[in-house]
């Protein structure tokens, strides 16, 4: 089976882009454009994850906080080290 892995994500909406705006330890910091209305960011957490990694955006799921800024994401396909890197990580530290 392929890689997968979880991490912690606190999305900021109704920023002015789309961004991934680094890592503080092991939570994803990301801001999105769309509001936190009606699972609009949700949905927008997820095609901005998908795109970036290169993944379809079925690879991609909420697994926590549907209605929280501090989200779990489930990524079917790499893992955390490969995701770390694709949005600006670097490398696991562990």
């Amino acid at each position: 089976m392929a890689d997968s892995c979880r991490f912690a994500v606190k999305v900021v909406p109704r920023a002015s882009r789309d961004e991934a705006a680094g890592w503080t330890g092991d939570e994803l910091r990301l801001r999105i454009r769309a509001p936190a209305l009606e699972g609009r960011a949700n949905e927008a957490v997820q095609e901005f994850l998908a795109e970036k990694l290169g993944l379809p955006r079925g690879a991609v799921s909420i697994v926590l906080g549907d209605k929280s800024r501090r989200k779990v994401v489930a990524i079917q396909g790499l893992g955390l080290g490969a995701v770390r890197s694709l949005l600006g990580g670097g490398p696991q530290d562990d």
